[in-house]
């Protein structure tokens, strides 16, 4: 261990979604932990406008812990941006592909041969774009189909900062056929627009069909606060482990924190995590999750959002959970069936891509 002085400041950025970082932030764990340290803790959402906001997406500020969708984690990582990977999540969060209600399509066989949304944003990064094409593939594989089975339709977003809501409009005006959503607030935006569910991915007992940015949810850290500081990575990852925990105890105080994190109502938090979802949030680095990420960089590396191949076990680091953990505890082995999925688009071996 060095014996470098500690930082004024740890950063912290979670994505709208279910975080054990955002739990541990809004009960005020955080801030605690290291305030006897002197040292505050700030989220990067938070921040004035001289700190970039684009380094939720890049990673590229000293000091930053990061819980959010894999896409841009690997894309960063990719890039060479030196990051290491923490810890893992998985939580459902209602995947599905929504049609008009006079829609035809009543399954995700009928998807055969229709237009199928594929937005487009101007980010560093295009996550949401990557989600659709990786929600279709997921829908598709349930029915021995591929993307190209059906139509990809661009649906320019430009700025609009209402999600899913190109992709609605486009689905209302009869240029689409299909919309991937997922989600609290594609269950409120599906709602609004009187779009049907078509195809629910979460019913679908081999999760690898549900592989996709959010899934498996990666925590990850700068190298240099690891090599220099590892003591308080580690003592960060612990307080994430203990709101996790308490996620699983406190159901209902747990649906208010993530109405105020994902900016839903009772009606989409309730509709989106409705299946056991306040207990997946736990945190580990098992060869399962770390096989499903592998899954994803390959689909993603296939469809050319990374630079460079990205090994997920050389990223990970697994000493920091390791001690969070505590020697009470043992790091946990995904049970979650994963029977062999019907020709997923992104089958090959994850060992593969290793050599």
């Amino acid at each position: 261990m060095t014996h470098s002085a500690p930082p004024a400041a740890l950063w912290f950025t979670r994505c709208p979604v279910p975080t054990a970082t955002g739990i541990a932030a809004d009960l005020g764990w955080l801030a605690e932990e290291f305030a006897r340290d002197g040292i505050a803790v700030a989220s990067l959402q938070d921040a004035s406008a001289a700190t970039a906001r684009d380094h939720h997406y890049t990673h590229a500020l000293e000091g930053l812990f990061r819980e959010g969708g894999n896409v841009p984690a690997l894309w960063t990582r990719s890039r060479g941006e030196p990051t290491r990977l923490i810890g893992l999540t998985w939580i459902e969060e209602r995947q599905v592909v929504l049609v008009a209600a006079d829609s035809a399509v009543q399954e995700a066989g009928d998807l055969k041969g229709r237009r199928l949304a594929v937005p487009r944003h101007p980010l560093p990064i295009d996550f949401w774009r990557a989600m659709a094409l990786r929600g279709f593939e997921g829908a598709l594989s349930t029915a021995g189909l591929t993307l190209d089975d059906s139509v990809l339709v661009d649906v320019p977003a430009g700025a609009r900062a209402d999600q899913w809501s190109a992709e609605l409009d486009a689905l209302r005006a009869g240029t689409v056929d299909a919309v991937y959503a997922k989600g609290a607030t594609a269950v409120e935006a599906a709602a609004r627009y009187g779009a049907r569910i078509a195809v629910e991915l979460d019913d679908h007992p081999d999760r690898r069909t549900r592989v996709n940015n959010g899934t498996p949810r990666p925590i990850t850290v700068r190298a240099s606060l690891l090599e220099d500081r590892p003591e308080l990575v580690t003592r960060f990852l612990a307080v994430l482990v203990r709101a996790a925990d308490w996620a699983a105890r406190h159901p209902d105080d747990l649906a208010r924190v993530l109405g105020r994190e994902t900016g839903a109502g009772a009606t989409g938090v309730a509709g989106a995590y409705r299946a056991r979802g306040h207990r997946d949030l736990r945190i580990d680095l098992s060869d399962e999750r770390l096989d499903l990420l592998a899954r994803q960089e390959h689909a993603l590396r296939t469809h050319g959002f990374l630079a460079a191949p990205v090994d997920v076990r050389e990223w990970a680091d697994h000493e920091p959970l390791r001690q969070a953990a505590g020697p009470s505890r043992t790091e946990p082995t995904d049970t979650t069936d994963t029977t062999e999925p019907t020709d997923i688009s992104d089958t090959t071996d994850p060992a593969e891509d290793r050599q």
